[in-house]
């Protein structure tokens, strides 16, 4: 992947109203970057600044050498100067055309013969071999929307763009075409941006995330980077990270290289963050995966590492896994949340209101200086 920022999309986009948007990334060819935030915090709207569907107060959209847009020198490209392929959360494809022609349509400096032979490429290359006679009235909804995002490269675009393309089809479709989508951008050297509000999504797709929030782009980071090192406790908010606490900083341990840091009653050894002053008040996560559940009939060395005791409060089994809430030293203000499959739960007897205690893995621990 080029990481060069004067190669690929350029993004910077502010405005006070009528949407609030301070947001700005880069996406490299061949790239798949997804926004992510609540509604309302500026998905699509950024995606129509791009396509040049919406202008921004001030901005710049540039792509390779070209500005789409560069408010400060007035420059801006209307759409169809623009070379953005764009996939709507509803198909919008022409119900009296068959598949093949609502592909040829957009086609113009070209043969007949030509338009047709790039088309019918084009629903090879989306797995809608056969299909090409068929209306959308004839077609599922994981089907149309293949159409549309074949149509959206009949062009040959510098640029994808999807607004929740999944969203308007059932869930087994939706994994079917999540799966298209990562076999499909294997053959796109051009930078994607997708809009979702499913996470897992985002997180399955993602080469970064960016995140928003009141329009405003918080962090973009890699899936496994955002879930582990969120810059704040809003992107973590946002991110739907539980174990997500306040604490204090107690001190640096240069030669074990740990910091050490105050919750309620515990002192927990955290990753080296030196910059930060003891007793200065933090925001800290550990993620699901580094708690780790004490075994009762076969303790280990690791149950050394930052062991806390509480009371299971909750307990939700999903599917083959459980979800574990426990209050620590049975204090509702500090609930840790803990996942296991489901035959380690049985085999330890876990249920609600069994007492059990818990390691905090060092390494898993993410601490965020607190906002101002």
């Amino acid at each position: 992947m080029i990481t060069d920022d004067s190669v690929g999309l350029q993004v910077r986009l502010q405005q006070a109203a009528p949407i609030r948007l301070d947001a700005g990334f880069h996406c490299a060819p061949g790239e798949l970057i997804v926004l992510v935030g609540p509604s309302g915090s500026g998905k699509s709207t950024i995606l129509r600044c791009i396509a040049g569907l919406s202008t921004a107060k001030k901005g710049l959209v540039r792509f390779n050498d070209t500005s789409w847009l560069d408010t400060d020198l007035g420059v801006h490209l209307p759409p169809q100067k623009r070379s953005v392929g764009m996939v709507f959360q509803h198909y919008a494809l022409f119900p009296h055309l068959s598949a093949l022609d609502n592909i040829t349509v957009t086609l113009s400096e070209a043969t007949k013969s030509q338009r047709e032979q790039h088309a019918r490429e084009l629903l090879d290359l989306v797995n809608l071999q056969g299909l090409e006679s068929r209306r959308p009235s004839e077609l599922s909804g994981g089907q149309q929307q293949r159409v549309a995002l074949a149509r959206s490269l009949a062009r040959d675009p510098d640029v994808l763009l999807l607004d929740e393309p999944f969203s308007a089809v059932d869930q087994v479709t939706r994994r079917k075409l999540q799966r298209e989508l990562a076999r499909l951008r294997q053959k796109l050297e051009m930078p994607i941006i997708l809009v979702t509000h499913d996470l897992d999504e985002a997180c399955m797709l993602a080469d970064r995330m960016c995140v928003l929030h009141r329009g405003e782009s918080l962090q973009t980071d890699s899936p496994e980077s955002m879930m582990s090192h969120p810059d704040s406790d809003l992107v973590a908010r946002l991110v739907g990270l539980t174990n997500l606490f306040s604490g204090e900083v107690m001190e640096h341990r240069s030669e074990a290289q740990v910091t050490l840091l105050r919750w309620g009653n515990y002192s927990l050894e955290c990753r080296y963050r030196p910059e930060i002053q003891p007793g200065d008040t933090v925001n800290w996560i550990v993620p699901t995966q580094h708690v780790i559940l004490h075994r009762r009939e076969r303790p280990s060395r690791g149950e050394r590492e930052n062991p806390v005791k509480g009371v299971i409060r909750d307990y939700v089994v999903l599917g083959g896994d459980v979800s574990i809430t426990m209050f620590v030293d049975d204090n509702p203000d500090l609930p840790l949340t803990l996942s296991l499959s489901s035959h380690v739960a049985q085999r330890n007897f876990l249920a609600i209101g069994e007492h059990i205690s818990v390691s905090l893995l060092a390494d898993g621990i993410h601490i965020m200086p607190e906002a101002q």
